[in-house]
């Protein structure tokens, strides 16, 4: 396989994913919008590098519908509850800044995990160490060490669910083991 070629396959789940934004935001499933929308990827991958993200080159459909469904239900559950401590009589509720050892080291897993957390009402990553994966997030109702632990376990449980999906053999070995 020539090298563009091999670039080319390398950069195609960015490319598919950048086409698939672009016709979310025109909001069409036309012609137009997905010729369009890949003219768009080549040129924006191609003026605007990226290292390629390595991907593990597994995907287990299943735990990636159990982590959808998991993360469906915690949005829902954790937007009523930032709502009732916006609106419940008494003292403003406790904040904290909670620092996640996380236990893979890929920036896929680090980003899917972060990003999935900071979706989910009530905490958001304010900084993440690339060099040691450490997520720190801000985390809203937060009054004790006990709370804070639990959260640190969540972000946990996020990235096992995500690794289960789809991160490689070794994380998984990790998380199982």
């Amino acid at each position: 396989m020539s090298d563009m070629l091999r670039r080319l396959w390398d950069q195609l789940p960015l490319l598919v994913g950048l086409v698939a934004l672009w016709m979310l935001l025109w909001g069409s499933l036309s012609w137009l919008a997905l010729l369009s929308g890949v003219l768009l990827a080549v040129f924006v991958t191609r003026a605007f590098y990226l290292p390629a993200v390595e991907l593990s080159g597994r995907f287990n459909i299943l735990w990636f519908l159990a982590f959808a469904a998991r993360f469906a239900g915690e949005l829902v559950t954790a937007s009523f509850q930032v709502a009732w401590r916006a609106v419940r009589p008494g003292p403003p509720a406790r904040n904290a800044v909670v620092a996640v050892d996380l236990v893979s080291l890929t920036d896929i897993i680090t980003t899917a995990t972060a990003i999935a957390v900071s979706l989910i009402p009530g905490s958001v990553v304010i900084d993440v160490d690339r060099e040691r994966s450490i997520l720190y997030l801000h985390v809203l109702g937060v009054d004790d060490e006990e709370q804070v632990e639990r959260q640190r376990q969540h972000v946990l449980s996020v990235e096992r669910s995500l690794i289960r999906a789809f991160g490689s053999r070794d994380e998984l070995e990790l998380v199982n083991g």
